[in-house]
């Protein structure tokens, strides 16, 4: 649908999951119809990582951007001129300099495709101002057909988007937003190294990322994980541009397996077959999340996001945005404190997903405004206990919630009311880990101080661990039974509903997180992994061969393997075994570009496997 609407010239905006073809929406239409096609991308990482997948399949396409040097520029500039691209992919600033509009349009410009479109939006996660000129040309300039592309917009960003570009009886695309393959956990943050190693173990050996708030924290677990013999690397913008290269460089090109890096890795980074994604704290809202958490699983392939959160980076997030926020307003900015609203509302919606039991698919389908249909998972998901015997899951089948993973507390009414009617002994003045304190029956000098000791509610919860205090507190501000006060005291105050759940007017459920687990799993891995349903087994050995072969001719290229072949691709040929050309296109993922290019080196190492299996 969304390739036809550009084809026959209409604007639009096409909303689709991370990995879920918005690329091929507009790739597709510029390589049948006239004229040059250019694409608006808010970084360079992004627009090289297309232009080498595209060159890599004979596509005329070129980039112009500050990177280059100005015999690279010239270059491209030469093929523009002379009409031999199709795909010209350059920044929202460059766009809109005087007279390079113009000038596409002299050299045949036909459509504008706009990536990242959330960007343009106030009420996005990632608004860049330099976005909102892209308006302009459609008021300005001869009108050409735009078609707005994103993974994370909201239905309030969808709209201000149309509105910000000028679009014209503008077709909305939504596509399902469900990654079935990828298996969602939220678990309470308790020790950081040993949850991080837990998921590092059920895939080892295979790539991964590990975002942290910040700086200091992306360097101290870099090293921890070293230490545990995890081949990894820190990144954030703190480092040197050099630095920051060198670490993406070695991540897509496969020299280490893990990056822990602040929210600044990530943008651009198309490698397909990253096994798992760690939040190790809060993210700042579901659309983060959700394009955060799309770096996993890009190839179709089971793969694991986990969350480790805790309350105190609400909190923490909170506040930082309110001191943004005053400082903003005592500035003169107009609009900041609507700036916090927004901001706060993505951070409730994200902290509702975290604390709540509902569905993890579901929720993020929702939050998009589709309708979630259940879709089975294609592998058993990573994490999960394979057996014969075990019972099937319900729901989704691959989040917490749907795998059993969250126990409920049997007393959970009895609980509530005990932390609420603590928060309002404590005269509604504490936060909660004073709370939590006063409910274990801690003998602190704060507590005896403020005569805490002495309350009816001390030592309530004794019996229970204070990690599980802390969740349930958790979970009743999720719920909107407990609300936070604003400011830099974060104290907890009863909201109507919580008044309603401490005199047993309103029914009420809590969980334990995440029974106990093991730190491997028997989830497919490798060639089993990437093989096609229905097909013939890969050959698991010759896969590895052709993975290692891989690596030397991408390194000789100087691109990533993943361009050259996916996972996926390779797991054909080690099942397949071609002999030919003819062959090699049958093999999905090889076309005639690569079959001419590739195809010769790599049918002579699986001819040269099966003669030494037969020998």
């Amino acid at each position: 649908d969304a390739m036809r609407a550009f084809l026959e010239g209409r604007d639009g905006v096409v909303v689709l999951p991370t990995g879920g073809g918005k690329s091929l929406c507009y790739q597709a239409p510029a390589l049948v119809r006239e004229g040059l096609t250019v694409v608006v991308s808010p970084l360079i990482a992004l627009m090289k990582d297309q232009l080498d997948g595209l060159l890599a399949n004979g596509v005329a396409a070129g980039m112009l951007t500050s990177a280059q040097d100005a015999t690279e520029r010239r270059e491209t500039l030469a093929e523009l001129r002379a009409g031999r691209l199709k795909l010209l992919f350059c920044s929202p600033e460059r766009l809109v300099m005087d007279g390079f509009y113009d000038r596409l349009v002299d050299h045949g410009l036909a459509a504008i495709a706009v990536d990242e479109a959330h960007c343009i939006s106030h009420w996005g996660h990632d608004f860049r101002p330099e976005y909102r000129m892209l308006g302009e040309l459609r008021r300005s300039g001869p009108a050409v057909p735009i078609m707005a592309f994103t993974a994370t917009a909201t239905p309030r960003v969808r709209e201000d988007i149309v509105q910000q570009l000028g679009l014209q009886d503008a077709a909305e695309l939504v596509g399902n937003f469900d990654r079935p393959n990828l298996t969602y956990r939220v678990v309470p943050r308790n020790d950081l190294i040993e949850q991080a190693m837990q998921v590092i173990g059920r895939h080892a050996g295979q790539a991964g990322i590990v975002y942290t708030l910040r700086r200091k924290d992306v360097e101290k677990l870099a090293a921890d994980l070293a230490r545990r013999g995890v081949r990894c690397l820190p990144y954030h913008a703190g480092l040197e541009a050099s630095e920051r290269k060198r670490v993406q460089e070695a991540f897509l090109n496969e020299g280490i397996d893990v990056v822990v890096a602040t929210v600044a890795f990530g943008m651009g980074i198309d490698r397909p077959d990253v096994r798992f994604v760690i939040h190790a704290s809060l993210p700042k809202g579901v659309e983060q999340y959700s394009q955060e958490t799309g770096r996993a699983g890009r190839d179709g392939l089971a793969s694991e996001c986990v969350m480790l959160y805790s309350g105190a980076d609400y909190h923490g997030w909170r506040g930082l945005m309110e001191r943004s926020a005053k400082e903003a307003e005592l500035a003169g900015q107009r609009g900041a404190m609507d700036e916090f609203d927004a901001a706060m509302s993505r951070l409730d919606d994200l902290w509702g997903y975290a604390c709540g039991t509902q569905c993890r698919h579901r929720y993020l389908v929702e939050f998009f405004g589709s309708e979630y249909i259940p879709t089975s998972p294609t592998s058993a998901p990573p994490g999960s206990e394979e057996s014969a015997e075990a019972s099937a899951p319900t729901g989704c089948g691959a989040c917490d919630v749907c795998l059993g993973e969250l126990e409920a507390v049997d007393d959970a009414a009895v609980i509530c009311q005990k932390i609420l009617s603590c928060v309002v002994r404590c005269d509604q003045r504490y936060g909660a880990a004073h709370v939590a304190d006063v409910l274990r029956g801690a003998d602190t000098a704060r507590i005896r101080g403020a005569g805490h000791d002495q309350l009816s509610t001390h030592g309530l919860l004794s019996q229970s661990p204070r990690s599980d205090i802390r969740a349930w507190i958790d979970q009743l501000i999720g719920a909107g039974h407990l609300a936070v006060a604003s400011g830099p005291y974060p104290t907890l105050h009863l909201s109507p509903t919580g008044v309603a759940v401490m005199k047993g007017e309103l029914a009420v459920s809590l969980f334990r997180p995440l029974k106990a687990r093991g730190s491997t799993s028997r989830a497919r891995r490798g060639a089993a992994l990437a093989a096609e349903e229905g097909g013939p087994a890969p050959d698991e050995g010759l896969f590895e061969a052709l993975r290692k072969l891989r690596k030397q001719l991408a390194a000789e290229r100087g691109v990533p393997p993943y361009i050259l072949f996916n996972d996926r691709t390779l797991a054909g040929l080690a099942a397949h075994k071609p002999e030919s050309s003819e062959q090699l296109l049958n093999i999905k993922g090889i076309g005639a570009k690569k079959a001419d290019d590739l195809g010769p080196v790599f049918l002579a190492a699986i001819a040269d496997w099966v003669k030494a299996q037969q020998d």
